[in-house]
């Protein structure tokens, strides 16, 4: 009773412990950002030797794209006698084998139909360069077939891995920024994560995370595993989470590569929807581990709990119980609710979805700021630019039904459609905003 005179009923407390909750979970985000603002970009060490390296990719019809990325590998300024590119034809239908094998590179076919997939393909490939090629290669470069390397992304690369990093990622831009607001809304996130996530992390010293390719592994964890071991919807994340859990610090190097994003909304559901369901998946077998790693008082292990957490549950939770509340209570005629906890209730719903709103503007304001210069953007299509800072919310809160649905809707890896031919010269080339 004393709690309802002064305003403090259940549902007031309610709506304060997840509101106290989302802002002392995610604080710590709102640190790193002000870190990249007074630092910058991480500055990496000059590597003292020139590593060997095995590039890989796996692709399922990737012929309009596969030749474009062997060539932007091989063009590397970077010894050629120590990169090799390996492609994995994964139940290919088209040329892939002929573009890729034209372009420069060792092509294997595979055609294993019950385990199709990236991380099956890799699993494979893995396996038979380590028996045909023994130790050879120091680390292995992991790529996907739409992607596009900057001429100096290996030496950048093999700055952070002579540092002695057994995995790297690094910054992940889009060569078609400009396609779409669901393409342009894609690529900002990635150079949002890639700059004040992972740039930041580097600089505080806890482990970063990967994100679908561009990264590096050591050839001493490939060996150890002889393949690959994950095979979640997000093997990437999953192999993130499994260094965490186990202790391997990610670093981050600041070399810059190019993937192609989805144009189409449907297109856009589909991927985000196995990633999800994929975060799922790596939420539920391993957050045992993060909390123990949490216990032993590992900041990695928190900032990785953090980044799989289901928090748009969370957050549809909170709209559920103030809607069903306000229902309730409005039928009740006073019962049950008073009429300023249905007016607080109203606020609370409106609060929600506006502050979530603001949240993600101000990190596209940010983060469009801060990466213009990274920003390729044809002249007659630069109002995306501004267009986007207002869309890029809408994008983000779409992860709400997409939670749910994901939660019980059975996902399966569905490859995706990549048709946007162009070359490292064609990104570059156009201008860039400032």
């Amino acid at each position: 009773m004393e709690f309802n005179r002064i305003g403090l009923t259940p549902i007031v407390i309610f709506n304060m412990v997840v509101w106290l909750f989302f802002t002392l979970a995610y604080f710590y985000q709102f640190v790193y950002l002000i870190r990249v603002a007074a630092r910058g970009t991480v500055k990496l060490p000059a590597a003292k030797k020139l590593h060997r390296y095995a590039f890989f990719i796996s692709a399922h019809n990737e012929e309009p794209v596969i030749g474009n990325l062997v060539r932007s590998i091989l063009a590397q300024d970077y010894p050629r006698e120590l990169m090799d590119v390996f492609v994995v034809c994964d139940a290919c239908t088209d040329n892939t084998h002929e573009e890729a094998e034209r372009a420069g590179a060792i092509v294997w076919d595979r055609n294993d139909l019950a385990r199709r997939g990236k991380s099956w393909a890799m699993d494979y490939g893995f396996d038979r360069i380590l028996n045909e090629y023994g130790d050879k290669y120091e680390g292995f470069f992991v790529f996907d077939a739409d992607n596009l390397v900057s001429p100096n992304y290996v030496r950048i690369m093999n700055d952070a891995f002579d540092a002695g990093y057994l995995v790297c990622t690094s910054y992940r831009n889009s060569k078609n920024f400009d396609s779409s607001w669901i393409s342009a809304a894609n690529a900002l996130w990635f150079m949002r994560e890639a700059k004040f996530l992972n740039n930041a992390r580097m600089m505080v010293g806890t482990s970063c995370a990967i994100s679908g390719s561009g990264w590096l592994v050591s050839g001493k964890i490939i060996k150890g595993m002889h393949g690959w071991d994950f095979h979640t919807l997000t093997e990437d994340i999953q192999f993130s989470t499994f260094c965490c859990a186990n202790n391997i610090q990610i670093g981050y190097a600041p070399a810059e590569f190019f993937d192609e994003q989805p144009v189409t909304f449907k297109a856009s559901w589909v991927q985000r929807l196995r990633w999800t369901k994929g975060f799922y998946q790596v939420f539920f077998s391993y957050c045992r581990d993060l909390f123990h790693g949490i216990r032993h008082g590992r900041f990695a292990s928190y900032d990785m709990l953090m980044t799989i957490a289901p928090g748009m549950i969370l957050t549809l939770l909170s709209a559920f119980v103030n809607a069903t509340y306000l229902i309730v209570g409005g039928l009740s005629h006073g019962f049950i609710a008073t009429e300023a906890e249905l007016s607080m209730c109203v606020g609370s719903l409106i609060m929600t979805f506006a502050s979530m709103y603001v949240v993600f503007f101000l990190l596209a304001v940010i983060t469009t700021i801060a990466e213009r210069k990274h920003i390729h953007c044809h002249k007659s299509r630069r109002w995306i630019i501004f267009a986007n800072l207002f869309t890029f919310p809408l994008f983000m809160m779409t992860y709400i039904p997409m939670a749910v649905v994901a939660l019980f809707k059975k996902v399966e890896w569905i490859p995706t459609k990549h048709d946007i031919a162009v070359n490292v010269e064609d990104v570059l080339g156009e201008d860039a905003a400032s």
